[in-house]
């Protein structure tokens, strides 16, 4: 390379970096998106950076785990979001996105726990379900009495099982760009598929075609996307006792006066039952940083440093009031830190 090249190369380098400097500097204000799921703990830790002085209150949008890693991971600068929240970790896609885009260094901080729930109007017949009845209900394709997949014919709970209540299957739920829809597929959609030995068999035989058949959910109105927003479904259901919906365990905590999870496998969607790993549906929830807007918009560092406090993030502090269940205190240790350090997530790390 000539010295000329090389000295017009960084000059463009320069270039870039007080460009991005300058246009940062008219936005004195954090941007977060992501998961509908982490909103409400992100909004919290928002409000009560912005009472503390540490800056502006950061402006907070819910647009889905896949919505939000979308906008993450388009570019660095003032047009993109500083941090995003998410209800699944980043898959290696995402990442790969972020890379391509010059999103080099990202933080990653496990925030806490939350159990993924079926919850029903207290107004509707008590139930209890498994993971292969969940599979059973939603899945487009389901094993016959011989093992041999056919359209899913179940039109009412009692259908799959006398016990359950005869009323139609109506499941409120959430779009396929949400974190919530892929943990549920994950943590209710497999396991079930996983009960039947003919499903089992095929998992070893194909595991593409086992991957089809759990992810493919029915389109017959069994199942209904509700948006991004889990209080439409809290609002759903209380409208109708007889449909379900699934949503995080912080939206349940906040309607327990109007709803009632649902036990799955005979253990109900509870903090110390979903904190001890009891609960089927338990999953980790996250937000990621762009650390190279960190001391260039300001303020990401301190609200980092707020929400990963003893006050905010332990078991007493104001996230678990939210409906947050906390780590494990060694593991909350550890990831306070990854986060005080801004320690970036290297690509061997990610699925």
């Amino acid at each position: 390379m000539s010295k000329k090249l090389i000295a017009c190369t960084a000059a463009a380098a320069v270039v870039g970096t007080f460009a991005f400097a300058g246009t940062a500097v008219a936005r004195d204000q954090i941007r977060i998106v992501g998961s509908s799921t982490v909103y409400p703990f992100t909004t919290a830790v928002a409000e009560q950076f912005g009472k503390s002085g540490g800056g502006k209150t950061p402006v907070v949008e819910s647009t889905g785990t896949g919505g939000g890693m979308k906008l993450f991971c388009a570019g660095v600068g003032e047009g993109h979001p500083d941090l995003t929240n998410a209800s699944r970790a980043i898959k290696k896609g995402e990442y790969e996105d972020c890379q391509k885009n010059g999103v080099k260094d990202i933080v990653e901080i496990k925030v806490g726990i939350d159990g993924l729930t079926i919850a029903q109007s207290k107004a509707g017949a008590e139930t209890k379900l498994t993971r292969q009845q969940v599979f059973q209900a939603l899945a487009e394709q389901v094993p016959d009495k011989d093992g041999k997949l056919i359209p899913n014919p179940y039109k009412n709970w009692s259908d799959i099982d006398p016990s359950l209540p005869n009323v139609k299957i109506e499941v409120l739920g959430p779009p396929p760009t949400s974190g919530t829809r892929d943990s549920f597929h994950e943590l209710f959609m497999e396991k079930g598929a996983e009960a039947f030995p003919s499903l089992k068999d095929l998992k070893k035989a194909d595991s593409k075609a086992f991957d089809k058949v759990w992810k493919s959910i029915r389109k017959d109105g069994a199942y209904v996307e509700a948006g991004e927003n889990d209080n439409v479904i809290v609002q759903k259901l209380e409208a109708n006792k007889d449909a379900y919906g699934v949503f995080g365990y912080s939206f349940l905590e906040e309607n327990t006066a109007k709803l009632r999870g649902v036990p799955i496998e005979g253990v109900e969607p509870e903090y110390d039952a979903i904190s001890a790993g009891k609960y089927k549906g338990a999953r980790p929830l996250f937000v990621y940083v762009k650390k190279q807007h960190v001391g260039v918009v300001p303020g990401i560092d301190k609200f980092v440093e707020e929400y990963v406090s003893e006050k905010a993030m332990s078991k007493d502090g104001y996230l678990a009031r939210k409906g947050l269940v906390a780590l494990p205190k060694e593991e909350a240790d550890k990831v306070r830190e990854t986060a005080l350090g801004m320690k970036t997530l290297s690509a061997e790390l990610v699925n």
